[in-house]
């Protein structure tokens, strides 16, 4: 597989219909939802324009993640922000487990790498502050 393909094609056997052929952009939503589930991820980290499309309502699952399929296999990065006084590195392993196993499981695709990058902590006193601000 070379970087400049955008779709993942599955082989299937002899007796296929025909071919099935998965998008990198399904990839990011699923590892995005197997990411955000874990306990101990306060956010997905995303760019400025994820950023704006969640706040005009569309939620977007992709945000945090990049997918690039290699000739070595599908590499998964995360940026996430993790909430403080968690172990870092069990919250990451936790993290690459749910991606790995929902990839898997949905799409039949192993993962070569998942890579964890933490890029914040979120401090319960964050949240309050925040709320607080808001209200004067």
């Amino acid at each position: 597989m070379s970087e400049q393909q955008h779709v993942l094609e599955m082989k299937q056997g002899d007796n296929s219909l025909g071919k099935v052929e998965i998008a990198p952009e399904v990839i990011e939503v699923i590892a995005g939802i197997a990411a955000s589930e874990v306990d101990g991820v306060s956010q997905m980290r995303g760019g400025f324009a994820s950023g704006v499309v969640e706040r005009l309502g569309k939620k977007n699952h992709g945000k945090g993640i990049r997918v690039e399929l290699a000739d070595e296999g599908i590499k998964v990065d995360v940026y996430c922000s993790m909430k403080f006084g968690l172990s870092i590195p069990n919250v990451a392993q936790q993290i690459q487990n749910n991606i790995r196993e929902a990839l898997l499981n949905m799409t039949a695709l192993e993962t070569a790498e998942v890579n964890v990058h933490v890029v914040g902590i979120q401090f319960e006193n964050q949240k309050l502050e925040n709320e607080f601000e808001e209200e004067v």
